[in-house]
């Protein structure tokens, strides 16, 4: 199987060179490499011109809107391997990485996107904490990640990481990544709607610990600087998980999953009772994360229900 990377960049050329020098490393060697840069990052396209590609068959895609979705489609459009890996610029592959993503593609012919854990460095410790329960979309809509501690054997999950996950090029020919995911950076939970599209037409998410990359979280250019509250961001980051999974829930599912969210919540989107208890050590910021992530899930709302309205009055059928 011929193999495609893609790797959406910005701003951070040190990063993207140890990307890249991962990928000269492996066992199996990478057939393409698709690296999207922004028409307006000089760091990046200045480091492009200088770096040793050495027989790595490296090619650049240009693209002028900001935000890993825009890239990444961007990037979708030169793909010519039978599978499809992307990363971010900040990780850097195991050198066995492609080759057991391969083993299960040539495995299960089912098999639409197979997904690794990410060796979270910070500094000189890496997160070296166990989980079993990975990318689980629970009965009334809680996502469970946990794709940087996950142990043990490859098992099927519902949703993939975006630092590490591949796809059946065959499964994805006709999606693109959902442009109505906001932010003007990370966009966070885009690989949610496209793994989850996936699974509603048949294909099947492996998920295995032994695929892995290093992850370097690096500096975000945008208003998710990830450790630090920004309520622009916190909104974001809830309308877009709040979009996806109103598309993907049953109506009943979808209902319970509403009232969950509002009343209770999680430590990332909080709800009523996240709110209770995590005000007395956070006062006056747990009111504000509160008031964010339901503005994030009343927009979530009006974008999923304006595309219903929109839908119903022309006839058309949502194209994902």
């Amino acid at each position: 199987m011929k193999n495609t990377v893609l790797i959406p960049t910005y701003r951070r050329p040190l990063d993207l060179s140890r990307c890249l020098s991962a990928l000269q490393a492996q066992t199996k060697p990478v057939d393409q490499v698709i690296v999207v840069v922004r028409d307006t990052d000089t760091q990046t396209w200045q480091f492009l011109q200088a770096f040793p590609a050495n027989h790595l068959p490296l090619q650049t895609v240009t693209v002028a809107i900001p935000g890993v979705v825009a890239a990444l489609n961007a990037g979708l459009a030169a793909v010519e391997g039978d599978v499809l890996s992307i990363t971010d610029d900040d990780a850097a592959p195991h050198p066995d990485w492609l080759e057991r993503i391969n083993a299960h593609f040539l495995a299960d012919i089912r098999i639409g996107g197979v997904g690794g854990r990410d060796w979270i460095h910070h500094g000189d410790k890496i997160e070296d904490d166990s989980r079993a329960v990975v990318g689980q979309l629970q009965w009334f809509g809680r996502i469970i990640g946990n794709h940087h501690l996950g142990v043990g054997e490859p098992r099927f999950v519902d949703v993939l990481k975006g630092v590490n996950m591949s796809f059946r090029t065959q499964a994805i020919a006709k999606l693109r990544f959902d442009e109505r995911m906001r932010g003007t950076g990370a966009q966070v939970h885009f690989e949610m709607a496209l793994t989850l599209t996936l699974k509603r037409a048949g294909w099947q998410m492996i998920y295995d610990p032994q695929i892995a990359v290093d992850h370097y979280p690096a500096q975000r250019f945008d208003e998710d600087q990830r450790n630090n509250f920004n309520a622009i961001a916190q909104i974001n980051l809830v309308h877009n998980e709040t979009l996806v999974l109103l598309e993907h829930l049953s109506p009943l599912r979808r209902l319970i999953f509403l009232v969950w969210a509002i009343l209770v919540g999680t430590r990332d989107c909080f709800g009523l009772i996240q709110w209770l208890r995590f005000f007395p050590n956070q006062g006056r910021l747990a009111t504000r994360k509160l008031f964010a992530s339901w503005r994030g899930r009343w927009q979530g709302w009006q974008t999923w229900q304006a595309i219903g309205d929109r839908l119903q009055v022309t006839g058309d059928r949502l194209q994902v």
